[in-house]
């Protein structure tokens, strides 16, 4: 029982990670239809831009704020470049677009910060550990699991109460109505996207003190988050959450009690098998095709 719940324990510390990845991806799908294949590396980007603040001596905060801060704002300044002068483009010129801006951000990280890899400092140590009977929990993965956990929560408080919010829903059920409700919707979609950037440089400050920072740090979280959010449904924010939760749950057991090296094939796996079942995912709706 003691090992079981260790296993939990970790896995719902890597799930929290994977849930921010999936919120950010369906954010984006909910509201503009858009499979934003960059979100991986605009998290990355926002690591390198908060150890490029840490190198020129900014407080930490503020180098924090500085990398969540220029993720967003690439995320946004992509979406007022390129999706919205054609927004009635196809899905797949968007899928086009959003691969073409991940080759481009992984180029300039190449450039600007190399290939060598680098160590993202935390306030919280991973030698230090925390005992509860028989289960062992270090610091830092308490950490990112408390701070994953008050990010999904005060995501899903902010959709779902506050004005901004209000308008992101209105404009994922019907843009052509909410437009002629009086929202904005070009800026609506803008901010949303500057959202999903920030959720994504938020994942990965959280992973980058357990793994190496290099420009491709990213790419299996967000394979893991993408897989969470068609696990749970591509429109439902709670599913995301549970996808991710699920999944990383699912890894910790599987590797704990079966084997390490085949732990991404089996959650794949299940997940295949979901789909079968249940092609929308878990908590999404059955897909319509619009009028």
């Amino acid at each position: 029982m003691t090992l079981l719940t260790q296993y939990i324990v970790n896995g719902l510390s890597a799930g929290s990670l994977y849930a921010l990845v999936a919120l950010g991806i369906v954010l984006l799908y909910r509201s503009s239809r858009v499979l934003n294949f960059a979100h991986g590396d605009l998290a990355s980007t926002g690591v390198f831009l908060a150890l490029s603040a840490l190198a020129a001596g900014w407080p930490y905060p503020l180098a924090l704020a500085a990398g969540l801060g220029g993720s967003g704002l690439l995320a946004m300044a992509f979406y007022r470049t390129f999706l919205r002068p054609v927004r009635g483009g196809t899905q797949l010129g968007f899928v086009i677009a959003t691969l073409a801006f991940a080759l481009i951000l992984s180029g300039l990280q190449v450039w600007v910060w190399g290939t060598h890899t680098r160590v993202f400092p935390f306030l919280l140590s991973e030698n230090r550990v925390i005992r509860w009977g028989g289960v062992a929990v270090s610091e830092r993965t308490l950490g990112t699991l408390g701070i994953g956990i008050l990010l999904v929560a005060g995501l899903s408080v902010f959709v779902r109460r506050s004005p901004w919010g209000l308008a992101m829903r209105a404009v994922a059920q019907d843009p052509e109505a909410a437009q002629l409700l009086g929202v904005p919707v070009g800026r609506v979609l803008a901010g949303t996207w500057a959202l999903s950037g920030v959720l994504g440089a938020c994942a990965g400050m959280l992973l980058a003190p357990a793994v190496f920072v290099d420009p491709f740090m990213m790419l299996d979280p967000f394979l893991k988050g993408f897989a969470a959010a068609v696990l749970g449904g591509m429109e439902s924010l709670p599913g995301a959450v549970i996808g991710g939760f699920g999944l990383g749950v699912l890894e910790s057991l599987f590797a704990g009690y079966v084997s390490v090296r085949f732990k991404t094939t089996l959650a794949f796996g299940v997940i295949v098998a979901v789909l079968l079942i249940r092609p929308e995912g878990l908590l999404g709706r059955p897909f319509q095709r619009r009028a």
